[in-house]
């Protein structure tokens, strides 16, 4: 990889200041596709999904918390495996911290996954997290809104396309609960677009050496293979991959 150039301090104000006007048009489009995504229609969600909690019978409707709005994120685990995928550890990692204060903007968090709640729980307790996480294993969630792929139960769309692919995969959804408890859903993305949920990524950004991935990022595994487990790095003979 080359470095930057080294110049004086007046030839990094004049091509700072350049730089910045870019950027500057890139936070104009961004908060114009901010608006965009603010627009975009919803959908009613008719389906009663009943998730498996610590306390037993968790309803989506009871997820938002008495809130009007549910960011729920698709935490990748597989229900034969003992851990959560580590890409999607690192992502809840980034954001885990700041959760409390989307509360204050009428909206609740919670993680999903396939995996029964035993195993979620242990894994929880092992990362000190103590955002709601719930079980999907029962109920058909994750095939409905593509992060759980099958073609034998007719999963087969992953970022609204065709994904050649069978097991768990990662995304974000969000619903929203009307004055009449009527639930919709607003919003999913996926795979990159996970990436605005990284800030760890966006402050390597802003560094000479960057990312220190070679283009082609993925959220599976790929370039970013050095992620390991908060607990886990510098442990000899760590595996990249996700769930054991």
């Amino acid at each position: 990889m080359n470095l930057p150039n080294i110049v004086t301090r007046d030839e990094w104000l004049e091509a700072r200041k350049a730089l910045l006007a870019k950027e500057k048009e890139f936070d104009h489009e961004r908060d114009r596709l901010t608006e965009a995504r603010r627009k975009l229609p919803m959908v009613q969600v008719e389906k009663e999904y009943i998730f498996d909690g610590p306390q037993g019978a968790v309803p989506l409707r009871d997820l938002f918390d008495g809130r009007r709005q549910l960011i729920a994120y698709h935490m990748m685990f597989d229900p034969a495996g003992t851990t959560a995928c580590k890409h999607c550890s690192c992502v809840m990692d980034n954001i885990a911290g700041g959760l409390v204060h989307l509360t204050a903007r009428d909206t609740s968090f919670a993680a999903i996954s396939r995996a029964p709640i035993a195993k979620i729980e242990a894994f929880k307790t092992r990362m000190q997290w103590a955002f709601p996480w719930v079980s999907s294993f029962k109920n058909h969630f994750n095939y409905d809104y593509h992060v759980t792929l099958d073609p034998d139960r007719g999963s087969t769309v992953y970022n609204y396309k065709i994904f050649d692919y069978r097991g768990e995969l990662p995304g974000l959804s969000v619903f929203f609960r009307d004055d009449n408890e009527l639930i919709f859903h607003s919003y999913s993305t996926y795979f990159r677009g996970l990436d605005m949920l990284l800030p760890m990524y966006h402050l390597l950004d802003r560094t000479p050496l960057g990312r220190q991935e070679t283009k082609g990022n993925s959220m599976h595994g790929g370039e970013n293979s050095w992620i390991r487990y908060h607990d886990a790095y510098g442990v000899e003979g760590n595996s990249p991959c996700c769930s054991d």
